[in-house]
């Protein structure tokens, strides 16, 4: 087995696995996968991926057919790394390609300056979650995300234990920073805030930029700090990808 970068040609392997191995994994529509595959794996969306900088593709080589994919974003230097998406073959499963990915991704993410490695997947997803407490992460968190007009709990690891809230004011009110569930910023990443310990009454975003509050999101998963101008771009699961 060879894991190695992706390339360009790869587009339509990487397609049919995601789509074959969302579908095998997921309770989702076919709709609904085939068109957040459509919107992240596109020719021109997975070029555009590629020449990120902060964004790796690792494809598991099989004798020149392609079995699976990693792929991970550098959310913080000297801080988080995400394993956005791990995904195998449904018929090559049971190989340990999904660990020789994961091996190679959190190697990759390390190099590019990621102190630690974190994953989300769906609570639905038995096996995916299964599979990150085999490689003995932890789930810090859960939160609720909207898929296609269905609500749905997703959880967060890390490979350490979680970390505890940070109590933060800003102007007159107390806020709680999830230094365990970060977003990729232009500037500087965003932290989920709540307005309490136990991490049960969302707030909003944290921008560590210029350590505010004031957050506005659009219909599409957009953020945008009013105070500095850091902008979160959708991620993953966002409205703005179905």
């Amino acid at each position: 087995m060879n894991i190695r970068t992706a390339t360009t040609e790869d587009a339509p392997a990487v397609r049919d696995i995601a789509r074959r191995s969302l579908s095998a994994s997921y309770t989702l529509s076919p709709q609904t996968i085939e068109g957040a595959v459509t919107q992240w794996y596109a020719d021109d969306a997975f070029d555009a991926l590629l020449d990120d900088d902060n964004r790796t593709v690792l494809v598991a080589d099989d004798d020149a057919s392609i079995v699976g994919f990693a792929e991970g974003v550098l959310v913080d230097n000297d801080g988080d790394g995400d394993l956005l998406w791990l995904h195998v073959d449904p018929d090559h499963r049971g190989r340990s390609i999904g660990t020789e990915l994961f091996d190679a991704i959190d190697s990759q993410l390390k190099g590019m300056g990621a102190s630690r490695l974190r994953g989300r997947v769906l609570r639905d997803n038995h096996g995916g979650n299964q599979f990150y407490e085999r490689h003995d992460m932890k789930k810090a968190v859960d939160e609720r995300v909207e898929i296609d007009g269905t609500q749905y709990v997703e959880n967060v690891y890390v490979e350490d234990e979680p970390t505890a809230v940070e109590s933060v004011s800003v102007d007159n009110t107390t806020v709680y920073i999830d230094h365990d569930d970060a977003e990729r910023g232009t500037v500087a990443p965003f932290f989920v805030a709540y307005n309490d310990t136990d991490r049960t009454d969302r707030y909003g975003y944290f921008c560590s930029n210029c350590d505010g509050v004031e957050v506005s999101m659009d219909a599409m998963g957009r953020a945008e700090c009013t105070d500095c101008g850091n902008q979160r771009n959708p991620t993953r699961w966002d409205a703005a990808y179905l």
